[in-house]
């Protein structure tokens, strides 16, 4: 018989983990001294905690193992319990494999984007007609966060792909309720309604563009002045036709860090090329 400070060096299991195993009634000591409350292990326990050991390391929980230490355990209830445990490791892997995916996922769109490096330099560049699904309100600049989640996950219901770009037009930000549209490019025609609108987002001829790292939590874009700074320096004009437009370039759920890479779109009067 051996203390179970003895047991434990030998068994390597912790004296917190075996009286942890005697609470459930899975390995209780050998030997209890009625006097000195210690308690007593034989050697042969050993097997039992080899046994533990055992059937943890192929995932069972402490609960699930217990029955295998019943006596008169029957052949059939043995197998219908190990292809229970069969079933659940086997939903277990399709999970992991699915979180697999998706990391690996993450890693290829981790690639730069078509837009250029985040950090680029301010450029003149035409911006192609593109087919969206957009919502337009007057709300404070607050919401705009429900916007996005609202007409993405509208894109979503009529079977569209979750967006990797969001864009927003800006068509009266100075103002405590802003005028906003958020777009979302969709791959086919999907039904419009009311507060949704189907159609095509104008061609840009010429537009001022700056790739930056935007605070999508921020209530003012600090790319903004800048942007504006370099027009007016430059001799270009702001168009007065076409609202500024910001494109979110990476999708809510690609976000690292508090920023998100985005491109500041300032409409130009005239083809500037």
């Amino acid at each position: 018989m051996m203390k179970i400070s003895a047991f434990a060096k030998v068994s390597g299991i912790s004296i917190k983990t075996l009286r942890y195993y005697d609470e459930l009634g899975l390995l209780k000591p050998a030997h209890v001294d009625e006097q000195s409350g210690y308690r007593y292990y034989s050697e042969e326990q050993l097997l039992t905690v080899k046994r533990i050991a055992s059937y943890k390391e192929q995932g069972f929980t402490l609960e699930q193992l217990m029955p295998f230490f019943e006596e008169d355990l029957e052949t059939d209830v043995v197998k219908h319990k190990l292809a229970d445990k069969m079933t659940e490791l086997q939903h277990a892997m399709q999970t992991l494999q699915q979180q697999l995916e998706g990391v690996n996922s993450r890693m290829s769109r981790l690639e730069p984007s078509e837009a250029g490096d985040p950090a680029g330099s301010i450029r003149i560049r035409e911006v192609p007609s593109q087919l969206a699904a957009s919502i337009r309100d007057q709300v404070p600049r607050s919401q705009l966060c429900l916007l996005l989640d609202e007409i993405t996950k509208y894109a979503i219901l009529y079977g569209e792909e979750e967006a990797s770009q969001l864009t927003i037009l800006w068509h009266n930000h100075d103002s405590e309720n802003a005028d906003i549209e958020v777009a979302v490019p969709i791959t086919r025609d999907i039904p419009a309604n009311g507060r949704v609108r189907v159609d095509f987002l104008p061609e840009l001829q010429s537009a001022a563009s700056l790739v930056h790292r935007c605070d999508p939590y921020g209530y003012s874009c600090l790319a903004l002045p800048e942007l504006k700074a370099w027009i007016s320096s430059q001799g270009f004009v702001q168009s007065d036709r076409e609202p500024i437009r910001e494109i979110y370039l990476t999708s809510d759920k690609d976000i690292y860090g508090k920023k998100r890479p985005a491109e500041l779109l300032i409409p130009l009067q005239g083809n500037m090329e």
